[in-house]
């Protein structure tokens, strides 16, 4: 059964359902959100295991897709789909297994290969953090510095740390996610024969390695009518580091216009 995902709504139009990427929340994408919501309908989703969403043991990509599923299905039936990392191979995983409610497909700065589990020392090192009343962010800032030395991922990561009432804890589930580390760095599970023959464009930063010469040919295998963008200057996390360019690619794809 589909868990009951946490969603914030706004805007009017044709639905489009944002997902993001692992450690994250739909709220990271409120600024792009605000600019899509001026011609579509945004549902920014937390996948299970993150954010405000419930957290289960049972986390792989059929689990997860299935999860936005019955998201797509209370919006009518299909949406197009915008997806960040592990977020975009969720999104990929729907439109391989559930075509019908897919209508267009944005895949950031992913492919549907395997990658290196590497954030496993992250997950691991945020679990190790030893939490107590009273504590501030710049001391898990602190204690987090050796394990995660880029304060950029660091701040990004500390998002998850509730520190508002009593004992701090952690928004994600880390246990369910340190355990499904290697299905999560896999690549989205689908029959060798399956095609999603849809409007798909995949948007790679240009300081990222995460969508090669490999991953796109990976892409194309499965996407064929997949088109490719990459957004100069950006890295990993694209629609933060140059939401101008993102949107300048994804908005007029997303209208039907590329």
């Amino acid at each position: 059964m589909p868990l009951p995902l946490h969603v914030s709504a706004q805007g009017a139009g044709p639905p489009v359902v944002v997902l993001h990427g692992l450690f994250g929340h739909g709220g990271n994408w409120a600024a792009i959100a605000r600019r899509l919501a001026a011609s579509h309908r945004v549902l920014l989703v937390d996948l299970r295991n993150h954010g405000a969403s419930p957290h289960h043991p049972r986390m792989d990509y059929p689990a997860m897709a299935e999860d936005v599923a019955a998201v797509i299905d209370a919006a009518g039936g299909s949406a197009a789909v915008i997806g960040h990392s592990m977020g975009g191979k969720v999104a990929m995983t729907l439109a391989l297994d559930s075509p019908g409610r897919v209508l267009r497909l944005v895949a950031v700065d992913i492919a549907p290969v395997a990658y290196p589990p590497t954030l496993r020392a992250y997950a691991e090192a945020m679990a190790s953090l030893p939490l107590r009343p009273g504590m501030r962010r710049a001391e898990a800032d602190s204690a987090l510095r050796e394990a995660i030395p880029d304060p950029a991922e660091r701040g990004f990561l500390l998002q998850n740390l509730r520190l508002d009432a009593g004992v701090p804890s952690w928004r994600c589930n880390l246990p369910a996610i340190i355990a499904a580390m290697d299905a999560i760095a896999a690549a989205p599970p689908a029959a060798e024969a399956a095609r999603w023959e849809g409007e798909a464009l995949f948007v790679a930063g240009e300081r990222s390695a995460y969508v090669d010469a490999r991953g796109r040919a990976a892409a194309l295998a499965r996407f064929p009518a997949a088109a490719f963008v990459v957004v100069p200057g950006a890295g990993h996390w694209v629609h933060a580091e140059a939401p101008e360019a993102f949107l300048g690619a994804v908005m007029p794809f997303l209208a039907g216009e590329g």
